[in-house]
C-alpha cells in the first residue's frame, strides 16, 4: 500500500501549468514544510522541517490555484511517485513526489494568522498547581 498523509504549511503560492492538447488539465506543483521532531542529544525535542514536493492534477490543481498560498496550512493525502530525468547536463535526476488525490485547510481562514491555535471559548485557567480549575456551580459528577 502506498498512501502518505501529510499537515504543513505551503512554502510558495502553487506553480501551475496546462498540458497541451484538446483535453488541456491543470498540473499543480507546491512543496509543503511539515514539522518534524526528533530527540536532541540532551534529551529535548528538537523539531526542524521537511520539505515535501506535492504534485496535483486535474480539478485538484484548479483548487490549487484558486485557493491556495504561500503560508496556508493544509491536509494533504496521497502517494508517493518516485521518476528520473536527464538534464540538460548529461546528468541523471532522481525525484519524490508526493501525488495529491486529496487536499484540505488544516485551519480556518481567521486562525491562520494566529498560527492555528484561536478558540472561540477562552483558555482554561490554571491554579499555579498545573491542574485547571473547576467551574462553581457544577452540581453534576466527574465524567470519570
Amino acid at each position: 500500500m502506498n498512501k502518505v498523509i501529510l499537515m504543513g504549511r505551503l512554502t510558495r503560492d502553487p506553480e501551475v501549468r496546462y498540458s497541451a492538447g484538446d483535453n488541456a488539465m491543470a498540473i499543480a506543483r507546491y512543496s509543503l514544510a511539515v514539522d518534524r521532531r526528533r530527540r536532541a542529544n540532551g534529551g529535548a525535542d528538537d523539531q526542524t522541517a521537511d520539505f515535501i514536493n506535492c504534485v496535483a492534477f486535474g480539478k485538484q490543481a484548479e483548487f490549487a490555484e484558486k485557493y491556495l498560498r504561500k503560508g496556508t496550512k493544509m491536509l494533504v493525502t496521497g502517494r508517493i511517485q518516485t521518476g528520473s530525468y536527464t538534464n540538460k547536463d548529461g546528468v541523471k535526476v532522481y525525484t519524490t513526489d508526493v501525488v495529491v488525490e486529496e487536499q484540505e485547510f488544516a485551519e480556518s481562514k481567521g486562525n491562520s494568522d494566529n498560527g492555528g491555535f484561536a478558540s472561540a471559548a477562552p483558555a482554561p485557567q490554571s491554579a499555579g498547581d498545573g491542574f485547571m480549575n473547576v467551574p462553581d456551580g457544577i452540581d453534576e459528577e466527574l465524567p470519570f
